[in-house]
């Protein structure tokens, strides 16, 4: 007795219970009984069974509250549709069940009462009654008999009747949405809706994205006809898609309808603006009024409506001061006159880099782009020399084609407009050319300063423009310098000198003259006499012959050979025949030829004959 159940005397042996039993938990019980005599060791004991008759205590009770079947309506009376089941923990007939239909909304059922079958008592049709709920109780067969209805329990069965599947499902839902392309995923999009008036499956929807959702962009629930993100969205790439779902009832067989619902894309701010180039490169000529069109850039957002429009700024920096951009319009233009040869940010090549920036309106958000801006030559700038004027000395021997002089003349502007070439005006006489492209003068023949020596004429520096040319004009003087190249050369010769025999002594007879053409010592004339004599003495400047012994005889003759000779490094010299004879001698003295002529090669040493 482990649950203390029962008790007994001990005198009397007799068993009572202490606590109520319950049949259903259990119904035998074995207790071992012991007596003992006095206090001493002899004892026996004895088994007890008992058994728990059965009270009719427990009703019957459904193990299903509700239940639900469909029939087709051409079942025939008679058919069975349902079969209840209930249970009771009494045995006997305190646990046989009946079965009854405690209520119902027709006679088109009845109820087998020990079986539980429900079966159909006539034909029943759809469109009259498409549904019929039995509330079925049981009741046991105690005495008194237990109903489940004591304890508000019953069984109730709905039957649905099918119908025909004559209705195809029809669209409720609108075939527009609208998804802001921030979405997360698993945003709702829309529910779809569609009606079917079939009863039962036949009336049962579920929908199904037939195309249009090839990138698995949405997911919809079969169900419950939610359309949902699968993935984030992103307008700029796809704003619309147009999804055919279809709706398709549960009928055998199926009917189906289909629907295009269009999703548009709404724009969020998600987008920077982009210039359609990284890079612009565009020119302008110098010298232009303010205001001058430069260029026009551009820059794109992808986002829609107002998110899209743009405002144009130039990032301060270099030059940017001369320079003014159009917020709306992205057209730049000049707020001054451009100097491509005095604006040192435009030294490099010209150029002159413009960051921009395209940003969004009432934002910060944006992108940049650079410009490179190139400023063209104007022809505004005369080649300049390097000099005010040339001067140079040059030595008369210059073989013809030396260089002379190398002129050299600048000009600040660009291209043709800075490329100088030479040429000469004004009559050199053929005595000099220059170079066109290097500035180079150079002889074009033996010059002489004897002949010319100085030279002036102008030289000038052009530009290559194709439009205006410009020019500028220098002076170049070239002094020629003189070279020993010319002899001394007699007045006269011979010369005859008559001398009356009683001329005194250191009385000058004659003076022979010779000059040469030669300037300084090169041109200065000393004189000599080749053959030592002591009769005669010649003045070394002034040439003059002086009689230096009285004369020995009236008829005394002599030849006097007088050299002249100029100072210069390396001396040229000349020789002239001096023949002196007294007056009784005159008559009967005369030369061979009236003109001696000889070739005498240059630099023959002196004192050659």
């Amino acid at each position: 007795d482990p649950h203390g159940r029962f008790s007994i005397d001990p005198q009397f042996g007799i068993i009572r219970t202490k606590k109520q039993l319950d049949h259903e938990t259990q119904s035998v019980v074995v207790l071992t009984v012991q007596s003992q005599l006095g206090n001493s060791a002899v004892c026996s004991s004895t088994q007890v069974n008992i058994s728990v008759i059965d009270v009719n205590d427990n009703p019957p009770v459904f193990l299903t509250k509700s239940d639900k079947v469909t029939i087709s309506h051409t079942q025939p009376p008679g058919t069975a549709v349902y079969i209840a089941h209930a249970e009771d923990k009494d045995s006997g007939l305190n646990g046989a069940i009946k079965y009854s239909i405690a209520s119902k909304q027709s006679n088109a059922f009845s109820i087998d009462p020990s079986l539980g079958v429900v079966n159909l008592t006539r034909t029943v049709f759809a469109n009259k009654q498409q549904e019929y709920t039995l509330h079925i109780a049981a009741e046991d067969c105690g005495s008194p008999p237990l109903t489940s209805l004591l304890i508000c329990d019953s069984l109730a069965v709905k039957i649905v009747i099918l119908d025909i599947n004559d209705n195809s499902p029809s669209f409720t839902s609108s075939p527009l949405s609208y998804v802001m392309e921030d979405a997360e995923a698993g945003f709702l999009v829309h529910r779809i809706v569609a009606k079917d008036p079939d009863e039962g499956r036949n009336g049962q929807v579920t929908y199904h994205i037939l195309s249009g959702n090839e990138n698995k962009v949405f997911v919809l629930d079969k169900i419950t006809g939610l359309l949902t993100t699968a993935q984030l969205l992103d307008r700029e790439i796809q704003e619309r898609y147009s999804l055919t779902v279809m709706a398709l009832d549960d009928g055998h067989p199926a009917l189906s309808a289909t629907q295009v619902l269009t999703i548009l894309v709404l724009d969020v701010n998600d987008e920077t603006p982009m210039f359609l180039k990284q890079l612009y490169k565009t020119a302008v000529l110098e010298n232009q009024d303010p205001g001058e069109f430069v260029i026009q850039v551009e820059a794109v957002d992808r986002d829609a409506g107002r998110n899209s429009l743009l405002q144009y700024e130039i990032i301060p920096g270099t030059g940017y001061e001369k320079f003014k951009i159009n917020l709306d319009s992205g057209e730049l233009i000049t707020t001054a006159s451009l100097d491509r040869e005095t604006q040192e940010v435009f030294s490099i090549k010209g150029n002159c880099e413009i960051p921009l920036r395209a940003c969004k309106m009432g934002s910060g958000n944006g992108s940049t782009a650079q410009l490179y801006l190139t400023v063209l030559d104007e022809n505004d700038h005369s080649p300049l020399f390097a000099k005010t004027q040339y001067q140079i000395s040059v030595r008369e021997d210059l073989e013809e084609g030396s260089a002379v002089l190398n002129l050299f003349a600048s000009d600040e502007d660009d291209g043709l407009n800075g490329e100088v070439t030479y040429s000469l005006v004004d009559n050199t006489f053929g005595a000099f050319a220059v170079d066109s492209v290097t500035g180079s003068i150079v002889t074009t023949k033996a010059l002489d300063r004897e002949t010319k020596s100085q030279y002036m004429f102008r030289a000038v520096a052009s530009d290559c423009s194709t439009r205006l040319p410009r020019s500028t004009t220098v002076s170049v003087v070239v002094h020629i310098d003189d070279v020993n190249d010319n002899d001394p050369v007699f007045f006269q010769n011979p010369i005859r000198v008559f001398v009356p025999a009683e001329t005194p002594v250191n009385e000058t007879i004659a003076t022979v003259r010779a000059e040469d053409m030669d300037l300084g010592s090169n041109g200065a004339v000393v004189f000599s006499l080749m053959i030592a004599e002591t009769v005669f003495q010649i003045d070394v400047k002034t040439g003059d012959i002086i009689l230096q012994e009285p004369l020995t005889s009236k008829d005394f003759s002599t030849q006097l050979l007088v050299t002249a000779s100029d100072q210069g490094i390396s001396p040229r010299t000349a020789t002239a025949m001096v023949v002196i004879f007294t007056e009784e001698q005159e008559e009967g003295i005369s030369f061979s030829s009236s003109l001696y002529e000889a070739s005498v090669p240059e630099n023959s040493a002196a004192g050659g004959h």
